[in-house]
């Protein structure tokens, strides 16, 4: 059990809850807000996650990107802890999870959830799989922003009233700006033995410290979007409490600046994710009080 705990990668979980909360709070300011619906679409959410999570252990295990060099948190195949069998087991199990749940979903907003659905696992499948893995071509971040921000957010919001409102897609760019972060942070922590086992991340791609602007730029971004977003009416002023996570900001961006060993970048990974999560019950309280 501790085994297939590591493999689901509990730090990154945040990324698939946050958007979830956050454009379920858009439909209770709307009125519209279901706990069924809300219980089942965090379900999947997290199901995915942690489906993707199990997909990107496998195959970087056997594309040899984690090697005994890696400074990380353990990969479950590649010591051993579980067999690529046994992953890969747990990869269909995860997935048709998500798709039980999914059902549910289809049943509630229509085919729009099903088309939903049937890409975004596509896409995680797609992530460190298949032909052309994108994840190996600097893609990694571009993907976590479209599915873990808008898709996640936009998508969540649809299911209470089949409707996609301006707030939910400017909550959704917030959203997947701090997803993308983290990924940005694990992939500064992995640059070197990613680089070697022929992995492209875009830390690889455009290097060490433009990769720590991209993570502090896209950080701060997201701060950016809410504030602008309020005085052009895209977002009620309360909105604005997401500014009280910006001291959170302060030690995770230091540490990606400062550092280059792993533990510490871990704890920036661990840290964006704690800061997305707070970002996003605070836009929430925001919406719901307006």
């Amino acid at each position: 059990m501790n085994a297939w705990v590591l493999a689901s990668r509990p730090a990154t979980l945040p990324a698939a809850a946050a958007p979830v909360i956050v454009g379920s709070a858009l439909a209770g300011a709307a009125g519209v807000f279901r706990l069924d619906a809300f219980a089942v679409i965090l379900f999947a959410a997290l199901a995915i996650q942690i489906g993707v999570n199990f997909a990107n252990d496998l195959a970087d295990a056997e594309k040899g990107a984690d090697t005994e060099a890696r400074i990380g948190p353990i990969r479950a195949v590649a010591t051993g802890l579980l067999s690529a069998s046994q992953m890969k087991h747990g990869i269909m199990a995860a997935f048709g999870l998500a798709t039980l749940a999914g059902a549910y979903l289809i049943w509630l907003a229509g085919w729009v959830i099903l088309a939903i659905g049937v890409i975004s696992i596509i896409a995680a499948l797609g992530y460190t799989n298949g032909p052309i893995p994108y994840g190996y071509y600097g893609l990694g971040e571009l993907f976590v922003f479209i599915f873990f921000g808008l898709v996640a957010t936009v998508g969540t919001r649809y299911v209470y009233d089949r409707t996609a409102p301006a707030d939910a897609w400017v909550s959704g760019i917030a959203m997947g700006l701090l997803a993308a972060a983290i990924l940005v942070a694990n992939n500064v922590r992995d640059r070197e033995t990613d680089q070697v086992a022929g992995k492209r991340t875009l830390a690889v791609i455009v290097g060490r410290n433009p990769a720590r602007w991209l993570y502090a730029a896209m950080v701060l971004g997201s701060f950016a979007v809410i504030a602008v977003a309020v005085p052009f009416g895209f977002l009620p002023t309360p909105s604005l409490l997401t500014l009280l996570a910006l001291p959170l900001t302060v030690s995770p961006i230091r540490t990606i600046f400062a550092e280059t060993a792993g533990p510490p970048l871990i704890g920036v990974l661990k840290g964006t994710a704690r800061l997305q999560l707070v970002f996003a019950a605070l836009l929430a309280v925001g919406v719901l009080i307006a």
